[in-house]
């Protein structure tokens, strides 16, 4: 199959095979796009475990991923900063530990809800 075959069956939104896929995303310069940190991540995930491609608008996915993750952080972080193991102490050095132990706490629930999961929506 030609290169214009190729594009031509891509604009009739035709099946491609993963080959035809390849092909056309080195056809087609991708638009560059700049993501937050959780959706560098989720990116990088997908990539890793080659369903990046299956994902009908990617971009649109990622930055909805860096805001849910955002909204997420913003709502453990009112939540868990009310609790007795994180709350302040006065002393500097341990209000540091607790506060890094806080942050790290959510870090991890948003790893392991948001980032590295499968399902896609």
């Amino acid at each position: 199959m030609t290169d214009k075959e190729l594009l031509a069956k891509a604009e009739r939104n035709e099946g491609l095979t993963v080959y035809g896929i390849k092909r056309y995303h080195q056809l087609v310069k991708p638009q560059k796009h700049v993501y937050g940190k959780y959706g560098t991540l989720k990116r990088k995930y997908l990539e890793d475990k080659g369903l990046d491609w299956t994902i009908e608008n990617l971009p649109e996915h990622l930055h909805g991923v860096d805001k849910q993750a955002k909204d997420m952080y913003n709502v453990l972080y009112a939540k868990l900063s009310l609790s007795p193991l994180y709350k302040r102490t006065g002393e500097f050095m341990e209000d540091y530990r607790r506060l890094t132990a806080l942050q790290h706490a959510i870090e991890e629930e948003i790893l392991s809800e948001l980032i590295y999961t499968e399902e896609v929506v």
